[in-house]
């Protein structure tokens, strides 16, 4: 267990109520930093843990999207080819992509998406990590090796939130130093021109962070691992190659093969379902998780983190609105219910709606896969009909199979969106004592792990030509399901985005790195395997981004619609996110990008080019 971090998490609850007041932003001053004549920084960061908290604030924040009620992760999967948004009984939810995200909509609930969020708590996160870069000399450590690694931690979590940010909205406010004063004349900087810079930064944390750190903390591989993200976003794939490389070949991070934990012993399993028990994630022998989340519900009293809810969000509505073939209500999400699949699956209500493309398409063939083995995987047809009514009348379809049409192709599930869709059990599985509906309770989570770390290596070396090497990776983390292999002769980015989708299903965030691919088309020019190329110039008009998401789901642009009446639509500009409204509009001396597409878009400058501290901004 990261009692360590528990101790730092206990520590934060006093300081962190005195940064609020410091660093409070409302969306209009999303960048301000007004310091308060009762608080000087200087008293509290003027020691290593003073420094460390204030990191491990900003690490708290990294990880909680993986967390609560429309988990922001959700609008990262929804806004890729993986999910959609499923809640079909009112307008409001991200369906309708055409009409509802705008600059001044709201961007920020669990009601609608999460965009909004990303926006404010990555942004806040970066002023706590530039506060730890400009003070760190303000404290005095035990060792030379002790500065570098909270420096290193720190120029880790600035890189990462500025990596998510740059695939999430493009060219932003760029800011590498503490803000001491109110700023209102913010400028964007090119995407590519803060990569270049967070490239540097985390070169550099390589040698500063520890190769070995508690679970939860930042180690040299996780620094790795992002490195390797940065540099493919920069289309440097043989930088891509060797930090990927020194993390595989090179650390004691390595896929699990055998079958470990406090499951090991259930034969019917495998390690596909010890991979992803709460209980085994962060055990010292699983070797597999590179970055995590530690969030377990005996370090949850004082109430810092919400439980993951992943049984509430990602699993269909299953409870209701299914009939019986002789048109009988067949199912029940009551715990006394003599055949109790609420315990077992969890009380869904299908907001993380999976699309044919990931609950079926990438799985025509996987013969003995144990991501889509039987236990693992849950196709509906796999729940029974279990209303304790049925048994009562008699009915003869108590405890039989759901069935989804009639003969004559009558559906028995009135709406097939939300209450009819397969997932995978094996991770969304997490017990829920607190809830007698569970929901999805309390579990530790992967951020990065060796398996991305390959798939990563995989992808720099297709783009490479090395398709022997590609396809080398990608069997690497099949065989370990047990899935066959793919000959080289196959691999294009159509099969690794199929590989990232079963292996890192609601684990990646899988907008970002579906965007960052497509920038790499546009910015090398190749070919894709649609046949199509792309470039910069009209990057929001035309971009492999759209074109795979209208390719393999059946969903947006489709004429589908909710129950409600709400279309899914969206437009090739939906592959960066507005910035929100109130963030140029609070920015009155300066003047800070809105994306193609978007209104307010006709106001845009020339985004800087350089690191803001060497411009004239």
């Amino acid at each position: 267990m990261n009692t360590e971090l528990y101790k730092f998490r206990k520590a934060l609850l006093g300081l962190t109520f005195i940064f609020a007041m410091v660093f409070v932003s409302c969306e209009e001053e999303f960048l301000d930093a007004e310091p308060q004549s009762f608080f000087t920084p200087a008293n509290a960061l003027n020691n290593p843990d003073g420094l460390n908290s204030l990191l491990n604030n900003a690490l708290a924040r990294l990880t909680s999207e993986f967390y609560g009620d429309g988990a922001p992760i959700i609008t990262e999967n929804i806004f890729s080819e993986v999910a959609v948004e499923g809640t079909t009984d009112k307008s409001g939810p991200a369906q309708d992509l055409n009409l509802l995200i705008l600059p001044d909509a709201n961007l920020n609930s669990a009601n609608s998406n999460r965009i909004g969020w990303y926006w404010n708590l990555f942004y806040e996160s970066i002023k706590f990590t530039n506060t730890v870069v400009d003070r760190i000399d303000d404290a005095e450590y035990e060792s030379d090796a002790q500065r570098s690694e909270i420096l290193g931690k720190a120029y880790f979590l600035r890189s990462y939130f500025y990596y998510r940010l740059t695939q999430q909205f493009g060219d932003i406010p760029f800011v590498l130093k503490e803000e001491k004063e109110p700023k209102l004349d913010f400028t964007s900087t090119t995407r590519e021109t803060i990569l270049n810079s967070i490239q540097l930064d985390l070169n550099a944390a390589v040698a500063m962070v520890p190769e070995v750190a508690n679970k939860g903390d930042v180690n040299k591989a996780a620094v790795l691992h992002l490195l390797t993200k940065v540099n493919l976003a920069l289309a440097d794939f043989d930088a891509a190659i060797a930090s990927a490389s020194q993390v595989i070949d090179g650390s004691s991070f390595q896929l699990m093969t055998d079958r470990f934990g406090s499951t090991a012993s259930i034969v019917e399993k495998d390690v596909t379902w010890d991979l992803h028990r709460p209980e085994n994630k962060s055990l010292p022998g699983n070797t597999e998780g590179i970055l995590m989340s530690i969030s377990r519900l005996e370090f949850e009293d004082n109430g810092s983190r919400a439980p993951t809810s992943i049984q509430r969000q990602a699993v269909p509505l299953w409870w209701r609105f299914i009939n019986t073939p002789d048109g009988q209500n067949g199912m029940s999400d009551d715990p006394n219910a003599e055949i109790n699949q609420v315990f077992e699956y969890g009380r869904g209500i299908g907001r993380n709606r999976g699309t044919h493309y990931s609950t079926e398409q990438i799985w025509k063939d996987a013969n003995n896969d144990q991501r889509f083995k039987d236990g693992n995987w849950v196709e509906m047809e796999d729940l029974v009909y279990n209303a304790p009514s049925l048994k009562e009348a008699g009915n003869s379809f108590y405890g039989k199979n759901l069935e989804l049409y009639l003969p004559d192709g009558t559906p028995l599930c009135s709406d097939t969106i939300r209450n009819w869709y397969d997932f995978p059990h094996y991770k969304f599985s997490i017990p829920d004592p607190l809830n007698v509906k569970p929901a999805g309770g309390h579990s530790d989570w992967y951020v990065f792990r060796i398996a991305e770390t390959h798939l990563l290596r995989a992808e720099a070396y297709f783009w490479k030509g090395n398709m022997a090497a590609a396809a080398e990776d990608i069997n690497a983390v099949r065989r370990r399901a047990d899935a066959d292999d793919i000959p080289a002769s196959e691999i294009n980015i159509d099969v690794i985005l199929d590989e990232r989708a079963r292996e890192l299903y609601y684990e990646e965030p899988r907008k970002t790195e579906l965007t960052r691919i497509a920038f790499i088309f546009a910015k090398t020019g190749k070919t894709a395997y649609n046949g199509e190329s792309y470039d910069m110039d009209n990057f929001s008009q035309k971009n492999f981004w759209y074109d795979r998401i209208m390719e393999v789901t059946d969903f947006y642009n489709k004429g589908v619609k909710t129950i409600h009446g709400d279309e899914y639509t969206m437009s090739p500009y939906h592959i960066l996110w507005p910035i929100p409204a109130s963030a140029i509009n609070a920015n009155t001396q300066g003047r800070i990008n809105q994306n193609e597409g978007y209104p307010g878009a006709e106001l845009n400058i020339a985004p800087l080019t350089s690191v803001p501290e060497e411009s004239d901004n």
